[in-house]
Formats: C-alpha cells, sequence, structure tokens
C-alpha cells in the first residue's frame, strides 16, 4: 500500500479475499476499511463510529461487518448501520479501480444524506429520554420520518450515554459532554422537540394519548398517530434500616454520578450488591483515585454470579483486590447506621459492622411499567417482534417483554434498549429491510480497570459452562449451556480478550447454529465456522 497523493491510498486488489475485508492504519491515525463482496470493492472509515475501535480486527460474517469491542455491526456493501451499540453506519468514500489497484479518496465521501419526506402530517410522541427513546427519535430522523417528534423526559437533561455513568464519566475519564448522545445540540438539529422535566401520568393506549400537567397543574391530554412508551427502570432500595440516611445514594442517572463523584472524595465507600453496576461503580472509584477505601458487601462469596462461573467470578475479584477494593463476603446487610442523619456505617447479618461515610446501593433495578399497568404482565409489558402493544403504540427497553431470537425475555441492557428504538423506527416507517427483535441476540459488556468482559446470549445459569483460557489471565472463552447435555447449544458466552470468538459464537446463536457442548469440547474451530456458514 502506498499513498499517492495526500488524500488518495492505493490498496492491492490481491489484499483482500472474496467475502473478506482488511483494514489500514494511516499516518494521521485514520483508518481505511475495505471490505470485498465478489469482485465488488468497497471503502469505509475504518473505526466503529461508536468507540473507534479498529473494524478491521472484527469479523465479517457474510455481509455484516461486526465490531471487536461493542459488536456494533454495519453492511459490508453500503456501510449501513445493521446493529447498535454503534448509533450510524459507516462513512463511505469514494473508490476508483485502476488495473490490479484501489485507488481511495478520503476526501470524497460518498453523500447518504436522506431527504426526511416520509410521512410528514404524522406526530409520534416518545415517553422516555433514556436509550431506547432516543435511539427511537433518531432512527426516525436518519431514515427519512419527516413528521413531528415529541419526546418527553422525566429527567433534565438531554439523552446521554447511561451506561458510561459508571464506567469513564465516574472513573473522571470522560467530561459530561461527551456523554450527550447525537451532541449537545442533537435535539435542535433533528427538529426534535425536546420537553424536560415532564412527567406523563397517564397513557391511554387505545386512544395513542397521553396525560401530562402543564406548570399551572392544569391537566393536558395530547394524542399522537404514534405512542412509544420507553420509561426505562428505576433503583431498588432494599428495605432494611437506614437507606433513606444522607450519604446513602443508587446510580442511575447523570445527577447521582454527579453527586457520588463529590460525596466519595476521600471518603469510604461501602458498596452493597456484586453485580456489574456494583463492580464498575469500584472499579471507576478506584481509578479515579480519590476515595479513602472501597468495600464490596456481597452475600455470596462470588460476584457477578448470575451471569459468570466461579472460575471467571474469582478472576474479576482478584483484579478488584490488586486495585485495592476490600471485600466481606458471607453476609447480607442489616442495617445502614447513621449520626445526626448522616451515614457512620454498615452493619451485617453476621454481626461485623464496617465504617462508612457512603453507601451505594447496587441491588438492582425494577422496570418502570406504571403508566401500562392495565396491559401489564408481571415481569414486563408484552409486545410484538415489532415492539408494538396496539396498533401505533409500542412498549419499548427495560418494560418490554419481547421476543427475540432466544425467546420472549426483558433484558435491562443498552444494546437490547437500542435495539428496541432501531426496530420501533423501522415499524413506524413501515421499513421491512430491517430485521425484527426475532432476529437479534442480547450482547452486553462491563468494563473495570480497562479490561472489558463481553456477553452474548442469555443463560438460565452460568454453572453448567466449558471454560477456555484462564481467566486469571483475563484470557478466556467460557460458552454456557442450560443443562449438561452433550448435544445442547450453548445459549450464552462470554469472554475477556477473545474478541472474535465472541463475535463468531455471537453469529452462530443469531443463526440458530450455536455450538453444543460435544463440538467445544472436541476443538470445534468457532471462527471458522461462523466463516463458513455466512457465505
Amino acid at each position: 500500500m502506498s499513498n499517492a497523493m495526500i488524500q488518495t491510498i492505493t490498496i492491492s486488489k490481491s489484499d483482500i479475499p472474496i467475502g473478506g475485508m482488511k483494514s489500514y492504519k494511516q499516518d494521521d491515525d485514520s483508518i481505511i476499511l475495505i471490505t470485498r463482496n465478489e469482485d465488488k470493492f468497497s471503502a469505509f472509515d475504518g473505526k466503529c463510529p461508536h468507540a473507534g475501535a479498529d473494524l478491521g480486527e472484527g469479523l465479517r460474517c457474510g455481509n455484516r461487518v461486526v465490531c471487536p469491542w461493542h459488536h456494533g455491526t454495519f453492511d459490508s456493501r453500503d456501510g449501513t448501520l445493521l446493529e447498535p451499540v454503534a448509533m450510524e453506519g459507516l462513512t463511505q468514500y469514494e473508490l476508483t479501480e485502476d488495473g490490479e489497484n484501489l485507488l481511495v479518496d478520503t476526501s470524497a465521501k460518498m453523500d447518504k444524506q436522506i431527504e426526511t419526506d416520509k410521512m410528514t402530517d404524522t406526530h409520534t410522541i416518545i415517553v422516555g429520554g433514556g436509550g431506547a427513546g432516543f435511539m427511537t427519535a433518531d432512527q426516525l430522523r436518519k431514515t427519512g420520518y419527516g413528521g413531528k417528534i415529541t419526546l418527553i423526559s422525566a429527567d433534565d437533561t438531554a439523552p446521554y450515554n447511561r451506561p458510561l455513568l459508571s464506567k469513564a464519566f465516574l472513573a473522571d475519564q470522560m467530561g459530561e459532554d461527551k456523554l450527550m448522545l447525537g451532541g449537545t445540540d442533537w435535539a435542535s438539529n433533528n427538529n426534535i422537540e425536546l420537553r424536560l422535566n415532564q412527567v406523563v401520568s397517564e397513557v391511554l393506549p387505545n386512544e395513542c394519548t397521553i396525560i401530562m400537567k402543564d406548570s399551572g397543574g392544569n391537566t393536558v391530554r395530547q394524542t399522537a398517530d404514534f405512542l412509544v412508551v420507553a420509561t426505562g427502570a428505576e433503583p431498588k432500595k432494599p428495605s432494611f434500616a437506614g437507606v433513606d440516611l444522607e450519604g446513602v445514594y443508587t446510580l442511575r442517572s447523570m445527577d447521582d454520578a454527579k453527586t457520588i463523584k463529590a460525596a466519595s472524595d476521600n471518603k469510604h465507600v461501602v458498596i452493597v450488591g456484586t453485580g456489574f453496576i456494583g463492580m464498575e461503580t469500584a472499579s471507576a472509584l478506584l481509578q479515579a483515585g480519590n476515595v479513602a477505601s472501597v468495600t464490596i458487601v456481597g452475600r455470596d462469596r462470588r460476584v457477578m454470579s448470575n451471569i459468570v462461573s466461579e472460575s471467571v467470578s474469582n478472576a474479576l475479584i482478584n483484579l478488584h483486590e490488586d486495585k485495592g477494593v476490600n471485600f466481606a463476603f458471607g453476609a447480607s446487610v442489616d442495617a445502614i447506621n447513621g449520626d445526626n442523619g448522616l451515614v457512620s456505617g454498615v452493619t451485617l447479618s453476621d454481626g461485623s459492622t464496617l465504617a462508612a461515610d457512603v453507601v451505594i446501593l447496587g441491588t438492582g433495578v425494577s422496570p418502570r411499567t406504571e403508566l401500562l399497568n392495565a396491559v401489564n404482565n408481571p415481569d414486563g409489558v408484552q409486545v410484538d417482534d415489532h415492539l408494538q402493544l396496539r396498533d401505533g403504540v409500542y412498549a419499548l427497553g427495560d418494560i418490554a417483554k419481547a421476543p427475540t431470537q432466544m425467546g420472549r425475555m426483558r433484558i435491562e441492557h443498552w444494546r437490547v434498549a437500542l435495539q428496541h428504538g432501531l426496530v420501533t423506527a423501522a415499524a413506524i416507517l413501515n421499513d421491512e429491510t430491517v430485521d425484527s427483535l426475532e432476529a437479534r441476540t442480547p450482547f452486553f459488556w462491563t468494563a473495570q480497570y480497562g479490561k472489558s468482559l463481553r456477553y452474548s446470549g442469555h443463560a438460565a445459569t452460568p454453572d453448567n459452562g466449558v471454560l477456555l483460557g484462564t481467566p486469571d489471565d483475563l484470557d478466556y472463552i467460557e460458552y454456557y449451556f442450560d443443562d449438561e447435555g452433550e448435544d445442547t447449544r450453548a445459549s450464552a458466552a462470554s469472554s475477556l480478550g477473545r474478541d472474535k470468538e465472541l463475535i463468531a459464537f455471537s453469529e452462530l446463536l443469531r443463526r440458530g447454529h450455536a455450538p453444543t457442548r460435544a463440538q467445544i469440547n472436541a476443538g470445534f474451530d468457532i471462527i471458522k465456522q461462523a466463516n463458513a456458514l455466512s457465505l
């Protein structure tokens, strides 16, 4: 490869196999990605628009280019977004063929601007400013919806990247402005009426109507052509004494994260809960370097016990202990102690006490389904594979119990919320080229001390697994099964440091061809199989 001119890059066709791809890093830190579909070549910006990963380090499966970090997926032919957590497709460059070479002009970006001229006389109301609500509005505009969009949020902040609160934001590695979804002027740039600090008191799904109170306390009804309810979830507060003392916090919102940041400075912090929010919060506070100490309380002697095996749990515990985290295992919280209304410590069920200035509750969340109680299942709102509850009425994100490739389930993951927005926008526009939920699988990741554990699929338990690699070296992939049968197919996998293997598993799972226990034990080449299946 050589530079023909400053902005023109010359690449040999023979570098890229049919059905393959390759990325080229440039001197200015940019990356060019070339894909080959039969004898047609395409050139793209090779950095994933989500977090900048080199897409060439990911996997090409059929016409799907999958990011190695967070499994954002793009069409190899035109860069179209196929799967979040990326929220936009790839920038495509002009490419010309010159004999056995390709000339890529990085100054000539192909114009893919879509006119917002569809359904211009309709109105869509979105209740909820989280990932699902944002993605619905953003995708509607990106795919040509020209009607009125009103997004109503009880938050005082425009939509932001909630998963980063317990990661980069709390760790002082990313400012508030970098968390804003679509940028600080997203709503105005996309002609979206953003109504913050607004609470919807009632939803009438049969009438596609919401009821709110205005600033004067008067009842206001609003009816739309399309109504999207994406109210998210709220933290659970346990019933033990002291949860309302000053210095006890949950972490769900931007305000929560700011408050915890300020309150934890040079303080002794106790985190209740060993799920990924508790573990991420401990990691972020230690990385920020301002706390006096961090102790995590867990009833079991495992962390993230509903997600990973004991071996992986032990590796995560070792990682945290090496960074200075203390663990109090084998006892639950009996009470949070206070002094003049302020937290002073935590009493455990075994009678021991922990000194604490700050207590953070990482004890799970409950879906905010109250607005749709009349049509609820106890475990979420029952919707179809396009998230539709009634004609023109959709329920998304944490509140939705929706069909997936793996069956009907309610999942509280960011990527799932974004998938819901993508699918709902397509449903409103009647775009049948976008896959429904039944063609998609769950995926999430947790970042701790710069290490990213990724999980794909959904398993009933992590205790019927097959482990390959060494978790203590942060290099493994573990496949999970719902039983111990040799012919049972894996329903989930987690991984550290084996990105391509996890992508391959995800793609096989999506296609209904996840490997069996017998295949994995026999040395199954999962990357080769994913490539072969997808051709």
